[in-house]
């Protein structure tokens, strides 16, 4: 288990508190910035990427997150913050994420799930980074990564499909600092 970072840093007449933390179940590195209590800001970083590594561990993760933190420390005594917080755009503009075959997913030997990664009106989102976590039981968890194209389509096959029934599946997608989860029942078919 990561423990996240506090530290109080003073620029100016400003004490500025920052707190960072790894937010596992979103795969993401988190700073959030304080003043008098209130949250002006956040530095998220997806690692999802990652997670498929031979070598990613928690002590790497560990270090990014120490390094992430040590970044807005100096920022904050540079004067510099606005320029490493994630910028309001963002996350003006929520993903959506939206699972096509819900009806069809299931065949034999897999479960192939199709989904659409979408922004505001219904804009499709390309380089949505997509994973998805099955757990089954005392076994460890089953994962899958994909990428939405240029369509904002993506498609993830996870293995086992007849073992899936009455699983939840929790799908997360990533892109641009902004992420989403959702999680769907699994039920088998009549």
């Amino acid at each position: 288990m990561i423990f996240g970072f506090n530290t109080d840093v003073k620029s100016g007449d400003t004490v500025y508190h920052v707190q960072s933390e790894a937010r596992e179940p979103e795969r993401i590195l988190q700073t959030q910035v304080f003043v008098r209590g209130r949250c002006i800001g956040k530095h998220t970083t997806s690692y999802s990427d990652k997670v498929a590594d031979a070598d990613f561990s928690e002590k790497k993760m560990e270090k990014m997150l120490r390094e992430q933190h040590k970044s807005v420390l100096t920022a904050v005594r540079e004067g510099r913050l606005e320029s490493i917080l994630d910028k309001p755009e963002n996350h003006s503009r929520p993903l959506k994420l939206e699972w096509l075959n819900a009806d069809s997913a299931s065949s034999e030997d897999a479960l192939v799930v199709r989904l659409m990664v979408c922004e505001g009106e219904g804009a499709a989102v390309q380089g949505a980074q997509i994973t998805s976590r099955v757990k089954l039981g005392q076994d460890p968890p089953l994962y899958c990564q994909a990428v939405s194209d240029s369509s904002g389509h993506a498609e993830l096959k996870i293995a086992s499909a007849a073992s899936l029934s009455n699983s939840n599946i929790l799908i997360q997608a990533t892109h641009s600092g902004r992420v989403t989860t959702r999680k769907f029942r699994l039920r088998k078919k009549h």
